[in-house]
């Protein structure tokens, strides 16, 4: 599996729990089940790092997206957030610009029109932030 196919599983993987308190274990057993999914050490672990860290990420999310709060953002959006400013600020043998091409290659595919400048725009704010 390449890394794409693994944040794209663990983007999949985060929008599913954004519905319920079922544990990531059994929503990746049911998600194999279901689609043939293959268990990926590399999407199960940026998942459970989303999932340890989501108030710092959180706290991120409501300082750069101007105007919107967390709870206007559509699910696909949160879970995309989520899974690159992980990767921006606990992964750092991923570029950040690698982290937030991918959002944006994923917004684009799975989210509404407006998503992927979005989610650019927040992600490079955070990015300028943190490099500073």
């Amino acid at each position: 599996m390449t890394r794409r196919e693994s944040r794209e599983l663990a983007f999949v993987l985060l929008f599913e729990k954004s519905f319920s308190d079922t544990p990531l274990d059994e929503i990746l057993e049911n998600a194999g089940e279901a689609r043939e999914i293959v268990h990926d050490p590399f999407a199960l672990s940026l998942t459970e790092g989303v999932l340890t860290h989501t108030e710092e990420i959180d706290a991120q999310i409501s300082e750069f997206s101007h105007k919107w709060s967390k709870e206007r953002l559509s699910r696909i959006a949160l879970a995309i957030l989520r899974l690159a400013i992980y990767e921006m600020l606990w992964e750092s043998s991923i570029p950040v610009s690698v982290s937030i091409n991918e959002a944006v290659e994923l917004a684009k595919r799975y989210g509404g029109d407006a998503d992927a400048s979005f989610i650019n725009g927040v992600l490079g704010g955070i990015a300028r932030r943190h490099e500073a």
